[in-house]
């Protein structure tokens, strides 16, 4: 397939789901022969100009003024975008980036638009209000939208009038890798215990309160451990302490790529106890999937998070903000184990079927190929 195409938005280094979607895409699809560059702004002093990934591919990161919301302001990207557009077959933009909409809006493009529409925007009211507009047109003009879960673009309000045009690629990694020697030790310092894993930002919406207020409903067999670091840490140390439960659950605080991989494998479930549905899609549940680990999470309304973890098949799906329920899940997957075992056969299978890195390219390349050149 001979095309060319610039994936646009966010920023490097890669510091959430988002990020790493857009580079796994970059990395996935020049491997398979297509020209595939992404264009993004600095970040953590990260400098500017462009990092060769191979020889179809390279990162083009423009400078940052300053940060808003979560969004880079940067008037280069738009200069940038400008200069190169038409080098490109396809433009892939990744939403929700309104300085990513900005450049792509004076950038003159004249080529085909794919909107990845990650999730809603729904914390920022308030840079909402100013992106409407540019949302709106960024909808229009994408010839094809797509969202990670078939769930999460079918509710989302701001696309019911464009179901028409509406698909999705389902997030895909690569299975988690073991390290053998940091698993036994995990292992060994929670000896005889059922270890429960939890992995995220330590901020509201990721629900780890109720996830720790599970713990006093549970034995001194079960180990909860979460890790992440976020504005919360403090909080929820003190919930530990304030409910006695510092001998059941642990707070890692920030662990590097190689740590958390070997918790996943290490654990015996992963819990995703998020509330909101800020959470779209979460790629923590399909590392813990890639691992053959049951999945304990929440049903979000609109959210995609109920449709990756399949109740009953990868694991079980609970109500939202419910610690008793949470308890009775865990308690569940160490009493049965014949219910564990086949959960825990399910939670890899369906990784295999449908989140693996080679299915989201491969999707990813179905959808472009319905475009004509």
């Amino acid at each position: 397939m001979s095309m060319k195409v610039l994936q646009l938005g966010k920023f490097y280094p890669i510091r959430g789901g988002l990020e790493k979607v857009i580079y796994d895409l970059t990395v996935g699809l020049s491997n398979k022969g297509i020209r595939c560059d992404m264009l993004c702004a600095s970040t953590e002093g990260q400098p500017s100009g462009n990092l060769k990934i191979n020889d179809l591919a390279e990162i083009i990161i423009v400078p940052t003024l300053f940060k808003v919301a979560s969004t880079m302001i940067s008037p280069s990207m738009i200069m940038t975008i400008r200069k190169i557009a038409n080098n490109y077959d396809i433009i892939h933009i990744h939403h929700p980036d309104p300085m990513a909409a900005l450049a792509l809006f004076f950038s003159g493009f004249k080529g085909r638009v794919i909107l990845h529409w990650h999730s809603d925007i729904l914390k920022q009211k308030k840079m909402l209000l100013l992106y409407s507009s540019l949302q709106s047109w960024l909808i229009k003009r994408a010839d094809l939208i797509v969202g990670t879960t078939p769930v999460y673009v079918e509710q989302s309000p701001f696309l019911e009038k464009v179901k028409n045009k509406v698909s999705y690629i389902p997030i895909g990694i690569e299975p988690i890798q073991q390290n053998k020697a940091l698993i036994n030790k995990i292992k060994a310092e929670n000896e005889g215990k059922f270890i429960v894993f939890a992995l995220g930002r330590l901020v509201e919406y990721k629900g780890f309160g109720f996830l720790i207020k599970a713990a006093q409903f549970l034995g001194d067999n079960y180990k909860i451990i979460i890790a992440g670091k976020g504005p919360l840490y403090e909080t929820l140390n003190k919930q530990i302490v304030d409910l006695k439960v510092q001998d059941k659950v642990k707070l890692l605080g920030y662990v590097s790529d190689e740590e958390s991989h070997a918790y996943f494998h290490a654990c015996d479930t992963f819990v995703l106890s998020s509330i909101f549905k800020t959470e779209a899609f979460a790629i923590v549940q399909i590392e813990a999937m890639s691992c053959a680990k049951p999945i304990i999470s929440t049903a979000i309304k609109g959210s995609g998070v109920q449709w990756v973890n399949k109740n009953d098949d990868s694991g079980l799906v609970i109500p939202p903000c419910d610690e008793f329920e949470i308890a009775n899940s865990i308690e569940i997957l160490a009493n049965d184990s014949t219910k564990y075992q086949s959960l825990a056969k399910g939670s890899l299978r369906r990784f295999q079927e449908m989140f693996t890195h080679e299915k989201m390219i491969n999707k990813c390349l179905e959808l472009y190929s319905t475009f004509k050149f």
